[in-house]
């Protein structure tokens, strides 16, 4: 059961706190794909003047997430196992874009992607893979 953009909101916006706190956005969700928007804000600047590596993994993480409920619908309960990022160059102080999709789907796991890029140029800033774990389904337990 796939989920659109505004219902993965809304889903990730009532069991993550601070996403909400963060103005984080889902401008696409389904078909094993999503895109987020973090928008700029002077607080995520770290020395430098470039946006810090937490927040760039964040959004990757949440975007990796919000692919997950687009394309399988409600699950809570799937979690984060690995993730690995790899940062490309410095992004601008501006808002901050994540396309995640999903490359590899199983019974207990998916891999993914993702792609992160400045809003003010198509140069990617850093590349994320990642592993959730799914949730045991209640067909599944013997």
């Amino acid at each position: 059961m796939s989920l659109d953009a505004r219902a993965v909101e809304q889903i990730i916006s009532s069991g993550v706190p601070n996403f909400s706190e963060h103005g984080i956005c889902v401008e696409q969700a389904g078909s094993g794909k999503a895109r987020l928007r973090q928008p700029f804000r002077q607080n995520l600047i770290r020395p430098g003047g470039t946006l810090s590596g937490p927040t760039m993994m964040g959004l990757a993480d949440a975007a990796m997430y919000a692919a997950i409920l687009g394309q399988l619908g409600r699950l809570e309960m799937a979690v984060t196992q690995n993730l690995n990022i790899n940062f490309l160059a410095r992004p601008e102080p501006c808002d901050l874009i994540a396309e995640a999709q999903i490359i590899r789907l199983g019974r207990r796991s998916a891999v993914l992607e993702v792609r992160l890029f400045s809003d003010a140029s198509e140069k990617m800033v850093a590349h994320v893979t990642g592993i959730y774990s799914l949730p045991v389904t209640a067909e599944e337990v013997p």
